[in-house]
């Protein structure tokens, strides 16, 4: 593209400067030669008068020198009656007698090309009625004289334009041709799996829209890649729960080559997804908000699931509790997503706390917010913020640290936010704040709330037999 807008400017200019330039150049040889026969004619028209008045030889001699040069003015004075031609009285003669004769017959002037020139041939009426004629001669370095000047500066003025054009060409070619190449190697890039390859914005206007286009394309792919990687994270981090429950059951199977094995299987299973969840922990988290109408009964999805916990915390001796279950409440989540940051709140307290550790749900309905605490009985956190950056994990075997990722992403989804603290049991809370109207809530209004109703929870707990929770 560059050498053809090269190229295309370079014969432009060129035709433009020939159309320009020769045309002009003839006119300055026109005038050149105008020039050099007025300036004849002129030298002519000084003798003329004394022609007019006399024919002698010394006084016509003086006006001569006087008006020109010897060597280039002759004056021709016919003898009296005499028309067939004349004699040069003064000066030399270059033009023929056959010229001189026709400009007396004719009675006007005339040029005439000789060696070395030309001459103009000037009639003058003479006292006695005869015609003499002056005979200027012109040398042809008159009548050139500054055309070769005139025509190098026109040359150098083209050949100038024509640099100028292909130089504004070229630049224009280069910025051109250099958001093209940045756009392609970009594309290269990104096709080689490069993911942060970006194009400058910048260059003609096609060619900035075409960057914007490009960037937002490759922010797309990486924005779809990342969220390739959350789901596959997140599947993957759900399949623990059964894996929790198998490798529960497996450790109840007494001895015996059988035991050994399905605990064996249970406990290649969990590494596989470990190794699942570890290579998509450095995704970025992408969650869409739900739309109008979407959610579920968070009360439903709680009772459904302490439900399913339930018989495992009876086979391993930990009392619960569930409270604020007993009636619905609807929330701006999806089931599924409400189920899954469940079980992975309460898979860490199967899998962090000893067996018999007490734990407890309690879901509070409000009039903007839906607060779900989850709390136990253990030992509790010694880094909460630790914890809630992604992928951290605490470190021990089975760990991955997206569990409570995939709490908080379905928190922020609402505009809501997810809190650990200690609990009134004596371990650590989780508290997942819920906005109903999708308005993100502002952090010290959310920490005053978080306190407000944490103190609420330490209320005495309802009765075992309260409508409502249940308590084991």
């Amino acid at each position: 593209m560059r050498w053809a807008l090269v190229k295309v400017s370079l014969a432009v200019t060129a035709m433009v400067v020939v159309a320009f330039a020769v045309p002009l150049g003839l006119v300055i040889r026109e005038m050149a030669r105008d020039r050099a026969f007025s300036n004849a004619e002129r030298e002519a028209a000084a003798v003329a008068p004394a022609l007019s008045i006399t024919t002698d030889r010394e006084q016509l001699e003086r006006v001569v020198a006087s008006a020109g040069s010897d060597a280039g003015m002759a004056v021709h004075i016919p003898a009296p009656g005499d028309r067939s031609g004349g004699a040069t009285d003064i000066g030399r003669q270059r033009a023929t007698d056959e010229d001189i004769a026709a400009v007396r017959r004719m009675g006007r002037a005339s040029t005439t090309e000789v060696g070395g020139g030309s001459t103009l041939l000037q009639p003058v009426a003479l006292s006695s009625g005869e015609i003499a004629v002056v005979e200027v001669y012109v040398p042809e370095s008159e009548v050139t004289n500054g055309v070769g000047t005139a025509w190098a500066v026109l040359a150098a003025v083209g050949a100038a334009l024509i640099v100028g054009s292909v130089a504004v060409a070229d630049r224009l070619g280069v910025r051109m041709v250099q958001p093209a190449r940045r756009l392609v190697e970009g594309a290269h890039e990104l096709g080689e799996g490069r993911l942060g390859a970006r194009v400058p914005v910048e260059g003609p206007d096609e060619l900035r829209r075409a960057a914007v286009a490009f960037n937002s394309m490759a922010d797309q792919v990486v924005q779809l890649l990342a969220n390739e990687r959350e789901l596959a994270a997140d599947l993957s981090h759900r399949l623990r729960t059964p894996l929790t429950v198998l490798r529960l059951n497996a450790a109840s199977l007494g001895d015996g080559p059988a035991a050994e094995q399905t605990r064996a299987a249970v406990e290649q299973l969990e590494r596989e997804v470990d190794t699942i969840i570890r290579t998509a922990r450095d995704a970025k988290p992408q969650t869409a908000v739900a739309g109008p109408g979407a959610g579920c009964d968070a009360a439903e999805v709680v009772r459904e699931r302490m439900g399913f916990w339930s018989a495992l915390a009876e086979d391993e001796g930990r009392k619960w509790r569930v409270a604020g279950a007993d009636r619905p409440v609807r929330i701006p989540v999806a089931r599924t997503d409400l189920a899954a940051s469940l079980d992975a709140l309460l898979g860490n307290v199967f899998r962090h706390t000893a067996e018999g550790t007490a734990f407890a749900v309690d879901l509070h309905n409000g009039e903007d917010a839906v607060i779900v605490l989850v709390s136990d009985a253990g030992t509790g956190i010694a880094d909460p913020e630790a914890a809630m950056a992604r992928g951290r994990g605490s470190g021990a075997d089975g760990s991955t640290g997206l569990g409570l990722d995939i709490v908080r992403r379905m928190a922020e989804s609402t505009g809501g936010d997810v809190r650990i603290g200690a609990s009134v049991l004596g371990g650590t809370e989780v508290r997942i704040w819920i906005q109903l109207d999708g308005r993100t809530a502002p952090a010290r209004r959310g920490h005053r709330g978080a306190v407000r109703r944490r103190r609420q929870s330490r209320a005495p707990a309802p009765a075992p037999a309260a409508p409502a929770g249940r308590d084991h």
